[in-house]
């Protein structure tokens, strides 16, 4: 049973997945404002530039001011991002034959960059303070568990879009209401709960120039560009997906909770598996077989059979699952005292998902498949990253 000051901050996590709906906004974006794939892409840009601005000074801010002081400010930022389509009129309503889409789409790129700010935030404090609230030898099984939560709410931007469609004829900006409300309760929640946040006796006070310092530690910067390329390829993955199942499969209408039931679904169920696998088995060894995993879903993309394609896609979902959360804890358990620092240079590579799809969305404007050799590639890294770290337990053991 979860204790209440847990709840809370599992909501922080729900609420902080609505930061990558701008996998399948690319999609909607794509089609509703008639662009390329390439400007549909920055939109992942404009959400996930933020985590590479922000996230070491906010690691900062919250040495001096807490964790949960941090968690609620992103909340708040979160919520006014998500205001600021309401205000241009996407709410839901299905735009009426002739009306101007000029303003609407510079706003949504700034309630994206809003929202991405938010998300950061929430990220820099929210995994750490997850550690806060979980019972001694939890804490990876937690934040698997947490990430497993993030990814429900990852997977409103693809199963309520084609719902409000299909069953109340509602355009996908619905999303933005939705999320505001869910946003406001957990920050009225967050805000009122006590927790007691947990410092090292050993920790010195971080600094911009000490987390810098920090990356300059082998191991560090290798976990570091591990989320980097692991955060761009799961980004371009859900973005290129629904486009994979409109432009060769041909589906259209239900494209959205086919990529779902193909990605999200298999990343929410791994992560939920993953929570309790790990109560069992050690982080570096887990790390390594759900990135084999991973790669070998990636193979079967290539075969050129739609089943093949099919499997592997969830076949990488089940994979991804889990690396985010593996190579975060990995690294904080390894280094506890500072968790700050770690926490922000973790946070700032999430910048990989600003980076990484407007890659694959260059590649993909020319051939589909060509696209998805980028997280392929990502991919080749983290298996080299989980090998070195399972023989560094090895060698540590033997």
């Amino acid at each position: 049973m979860l204790k209440n000051k847990t709840l809370p901050i599992f909501f922080a996590f729900l609420a902080m997945g609505f930061g990558d709906v701008v996998g399948p906004l690319v999609s909607l974006v794509k089609t509703s404002f008639e662009v390329s794939n390439f400007v549909a892409s920055l939109l992942t840009t404009s959400g996930f530039i933020m985590f590479g601005l922000l996230s070491i000074p906010l690691g900062v801010l919250q040495d001096k001011k807490g964790k949960k002081a941090l968690l609620t400010k992103g909340l708040l930022i979160a919520f006014i991002g998500l205001m600021v389509p309401i205000l241009f009129g996407m709410y839901g309503r299905v735009p009426e034959l002739g009306e101007s889409n000029a303003l609407k789409l510079p706003a949504l790129f700034i309630s994206i960059f809003l929202l991405g700010a938010g998300a950061t935030t929430l990220q820099v404090s929210g995994n750490p303070i997850m550690r806060d609230v979980s019972p001694e030898g939890t804490y990876s099984a937690n934040l698997s568990l947490g990430q497993s939560i993030k990814a429900i709410g990852s997977s409103l931007g693809f199963l309520l879009p084609p719902a409000v469609s299909l069953w109340f004829g509602l355009d996908w900006t619905i999303l933005f209401p939705v999320y505001a409300l869910i946003v406001l309760i957990t920050f009225l929640w967050v805000k009122y709960v006590k927790i007691e946040e947990k410092r090292d006796p050993d920790s010195k006070p971080a600094s911009f120039a000490s987390s810098l310092k920090l990356l300059a530690h082998p191991f560090v910067a290798a976990m570091v560009l591990g989320i980097f390329l692991y955060v761009g390829a799961e980004v371009s993955m859900s973005a290129q997906t629904p486009i994979l199942m409109d432009k060769v499969y041909g589906i259209q209408e239900l494209g959205l909770w086919v990529s779902w039931a193909l990605f999200f679904l298999p990343i929410f169920l791994g992560r939920l598996t993953g929570s309790f696998i790990l109560r069992f088995l050690r982080p570096a060894l887990f790390l390594l077989i759900t990135v084999m995993l991973s790669l070998a879903g990636m193979l079967m993309l290539f075969l050129g059979s739609t089943i093949f394609a099919f499997a592997g896609i969830f076949i990488i979902g089940l994979g991804f699952a889990n690396i985010f959360p593996l190579i975060f804890s990995i690294a904080v358990d390894r280094m506890p005292e500072r968790a700050n620092e770690l926490s922000g240079l973790m946070v700032t590579a999430i910048v990989g998902g600003a980076f990484i799809p407007p890659i694959t969305g260059f590649f993909a404007d020319y051939n589909i498949m060509t696209g998805f050799l980028v997280p392929a590639a990502c991919l080749i890294y983290l298996l080299f990253l989980a090998i070195a770290r399972q023989r560094e337990i090895r060698n540590t053991n033997g």
